[in-house]
């Protein structure tokens, strides 16, 4: 059973948050004046992009490694995956979303980023309790614990 966004989480992404960077900008604009303002967004996003960049080739070689010494690359696709949530939200202009995508992007942050990431993962797919598996009774007698013998016929 598939559970849906509630109508309110939505409207909150779409409606308040785009509003909330508006009001952040025009208060920031009145603070440091407009033209310093469009500097600053324009700056955010110069240094984003170079840092995207940088962490993203950084990710990209790391999982090229744990995939070339065979092991699970989790934390790797974890990494690429926070750093284009964040290299998206760094080239969105305003502050709030600057703020949420240097969180992303940064490698001291991540790994915070990551936790967060994976346990919001975990109670969306594997449920409140975190359980991966279940109990399954199968009816009929419990297997005996004795030993058999090769050749040898049991009941």
């Amino acid at each position: 059973m598939r559970r849906r966004v509630p109508w309110w989480v939505l409207a909150v992404l779409f409606v308040a948050l785009p509003l909330l960077e508006i009001y952040v900008l025009i208060q920031v604009g009145q603070v440091i004046g407009a033209l310093w303002t469009v500097l600053l967004l324009i700056a955010v996003s110069i240094a984003g992009s170079y840092l995207i960049k940088r962490e993203g080739a950084r990710a990209w070689q790391a999982l090229r490694q744990a995939l070339a010494s065979h092991k699970m690359p989790a934390r790797e696709l974890a990494d690429g995956a926070l750093i284009l949530m964040g290299g998206t939200l760094l080239l969105t202009p305003g502050f709030i979303s600057d703020a949420v995508g240097l969180f992303f992007v940064v490698p001291f942050t991540r790994p915070v980023a990551r936790r967060l990431l994976t346990a919001f993962l975990t109670r969306k797919f594997l449920g409140q309790t975190g359980q991966t598996t279940q109990t399954v009774q199968r009816p009929g007698p419990a297997p005996r614990p004795e030993s058999v013998v090769r050749g040898e016929v049991v009941d």
